[in-house]
């Protein structure tokens, strides 16, 4: 009989915590998740440390996983066209979203946002995107990669200028290699930037070094 009321009472504290947790993450977080930054900066990856931690991910898994993202990519279709028709937005609280940077300021001002910036090595980007095209068999831009580098630097300067700017959002800024190295001290940093009650363990088990496959030393 004791054995048994312990196995219910256990059983009824971790219902109580998943609804908890659940509870935390899509009603008492009243803003709109967003994962941001250059393609092949980490973005996808932060977005399944998100999802692990309990956070749920808007995506529509039209663009499937492939050798690239095993993980998958995360995207959502309807963030293109944010610009003509934001209705998506309108249930995105509690959620994490990924937005490349260039489509942040078609995000609408009358909702609240953390962004979790996502920075890496403008060379290992560009290495890891032209290993994407290659193995597609597709051609990168006409332009060199000191040009794009050039194009990449401004962009993203002008972008996080803006961010700095809306009082609507509030950003974190974190580096691709710093995630994978020390997963432990960036999950903690991000479960404080979104209000706690976060999966911190799921979040550092999401985070798999094989797939850093682009680094410049």
């Amino acid at each position: 009989m004791t054995t048994v009321l312990r196995l219910s009472f256990s059983y009824e504290f971790d219902t109580l915590k998943c609804d908890e947790r659940d509870y935390m993450n899509k009603t008492e977080r009243p803003f709109v998740t967003i994962v941001s930054g250059l393609p092949r900066s980490g973005t996808s990856m932060m977005m399944q440390m998100l999802e692990a931690s309990g956070i749920e991910a808007l995506t529509d898994r039209i663009r499937e996983a492939d050798d690239d993202n095993p993980q998958g990519y995360y995207e959502l279709e309807a963030v293109k066209k944010t610009k003509s028709d934001s209705s998506w937005l309108e249930n995105a609280n509690g959620h994490v979203i990924k937005v490349i940077y260039m489509l942040l300021t078609d995000l609408p001002a009358r909702f609240e946002y953390r962004v979790v910036f996502m920075n890496r090595d403008l060379d290992e980007v560009l290495a890891s995107q032209s290993k994407m095209l290659e193995r597609r068999g597709q051609k990168g831009a006409s332009v060199s990669n000191e040009q794009l580098k050039s194009i990449f630097e401004k962009q993203v300067v002008e972008s996080k200028s803006w961010l700095a700017s809306q009082p609507n959002f509030k950003v974190l800024y974190l580096d691709y290699r710093s995630v994978v190295n020390e997963p432990e001290a960036n999950a903690a940093t991000i479960n404080d930037f979104l209000d706690g009650g976060l999966d911190t363990q799921a979040m550092i088990g999401a985070v798999n070094s094989k797939l850093y496959r682009n680094r410049v030393s």
